[in-house]
């Protein structure tokens, strides 16, 4: 059955789709469950015209996958492309997305013609010769020198390196006579996605959640979407729209880009910082945790974002993990609610031997008299001051920052939190006790306004 025909069935109503699907022979039928085509919406086939990237910005489940790895089954078969580019931003992301996904070029190629998978040559190889190599964006310096005609970027916004790493990956597009890219993400504004918006050989094709509802499980909807439908997160996670910083956010996007650095110097001290979730179960908040630095002179980096819903036992091994990996100095954490909780619970931890590793681990509740937004200040300061670089990028946690208004009733979020005592410990001395006292000296020495009046402790 030709696409063409494919095409002009899925345009029927659906009775007469069925009522001439049931016509077909068991051939007929098995070629056209392999016809994208008929089975594509309309966004999700590829645009006409002089593109050179083709930027699917859509909320998820969309059908993001799928419209990539068909792009690319397509363009094996038809011969327009024979060396292609898999990138996501980890290489476990390339092989369970990509590749071994539900919705990967494994399981939409067609058995008579599937591409043999070799883990480890990183290779998938087609019966007519194409071949398509998978990379991870975390490694930018593997796409430097392979040559390509074509490439399937998942999840750009969230890729660390997203700069070295689709340049050097665009540098490669050099084969054939018309080199082409598709780039999957939901949308995060960061200065390199704008840029891609922007660039005029770029085809934006924008999406949401709601648009493949059909194929989407009844619990996600009620769940996922019925519960973040109408916030600002569900604008962004399943509207599929680029938003920009909130106007009363106490971080800029363009002040943490310009402090963005690929490798931390060596640091004098470094910290994993805490802010623990107040409830427990499914729906309890997640736990912030964040791994910072500093250097001898004074400039903070932020090394690491592992800020997830788990349980007490699980967070605390998790932490002293990270003391461990990071050969951290001490663990922190917020002291006003749970401080001596936390500290219970990381002296009980245990590794694979049964022994406390938890017990000798440095620990320091911070304690604070005010309320989050005026213990935030101090530090986006540092930020301003050009003193806090992140080491790659933490998309959530950015996120975070630069859409959290101290002044709009929202709670300050767990990523927000753990950074504020992590960098006020290391850049902001006696950081410990945080009293009226101590605001009054740091707005001094960063050249801070005089404060509101106070708002009230946040919660």
């Amino acid at each position: 059955m030709s696409g063409s025909l494919a095409s002009q069935l899925a345009a029927l109503p659906p009775e007469e789709r069925q009522r001439i699907g049931a016509s077909l022979s068991e051939p007929e039928r098995q070629a056209l469950a392999y016809l994208w085509e008929f089975w594509a919406r309309p966004e999700q086939l590829p645009p006409s015209g002089d593109w050179t990237t083709w930027l699917i910005l859509a909320g998820r489940g969309f059908g993001k996958s799928r419209t990539g790895a068909e792009w690319v089954r397509a363009e094996v078969e038809s011969g327009r492309r024979g060396r292609l580019a898999l990138v996501a931003r980890t290489a476990s992301d390339v092989r369970d997305v990509l590749v071994e996904g539900e919705a990967g070029v494994l399981a939409i190629s067609p058995p008579w013609n599937r591409p043999l998978y070799e883990p480890s040559k990183r290779r998938l190889t087609w019966p007519n010769g194409a071949t398509a190599t998978t990379y991870s964006a975390d490694e930018p310096d593997l796409l430097r020198g392979p040559a390509h005609d074509g490439a399937l970027c998942d999840e750009i916004a969230s890729w660390r390196f997203a700069e070295a790493a689709w340049a050097n990956l665009m540098f490669g597009l050099r084969l054939g006579p018309d080199p082409r890219v598709v780039a999957a993400t939901t949308p995060r504004p960061t200065a390199f996605l704008k840029r891609l918006i922007a660039d005029p050989h770029t085809h934006v094709t924008r999406g949401r959640t709601l648009d493949n509802a059909g194929n989407l499980a009844p619990t996600f909807l009620q769940e996922v979407v019925g519960r973040y439908q109408g916030t600002r997160l569900g604008r962004q996670e399943l509207d599929g729209r680029l938003l920009e910083d909130a106007q009363g956010a106490l971080w800029k996007r363009e002040v943490i880009e310009a402090g963005r650095v690929a490798v931390a110097p060596e640091l004098t001290r470094v910290v994993v910082a805490l802010d623990p979730s107040g409830s427990a179960g499914e729906h309890s908040d997640a736990c912030g945790i964040i791994v910072a630095g500093v250097a001898a002179d004074r400039q903070g980096y932020v090394l690491d974002d592992r800020t997830a819903v788990l349980s007490p036992a699980a967070w605390g091994a998790l932490a002293v993990q990270l003391y461990q990996t990071y050969q951290a100095d001490r663990i922190v954490a917020e002291g006003n609610f749970g401080g001596d909780m936390v500290e219970t619970v990381l002296r009980s931890v245990r590794d694979a031997s049964d022994r406390p590793i938890g017990a000798s681990v440095p620990f320091t509740k911070l304690t604070a008299s005010r309320g989050k937004a005026a213990r935030a200040e101090p530090v986006s300061a540092l930020y301003e001051q050009g003193r806090v670089h992140h080491v790659g990028a933490f998309p959530e946690l950015e996120d975070e920052l630069c859409s959290w208004e101290p002044n709009s009733g929202q709670r300050s979020p767990n990523r927000l939190d753990a950074l504020v005592w992590a960098l006020t410990e290391l850049m902001l001395e006696n950081g410990a006790a945080i009293g009226e006292g101590w605001y009054a000296y740091v707005r001094h020495e960063l050249g801070l306004p005089d404060p509101e009046p106070a708002e009230g402790t946040a919660t």
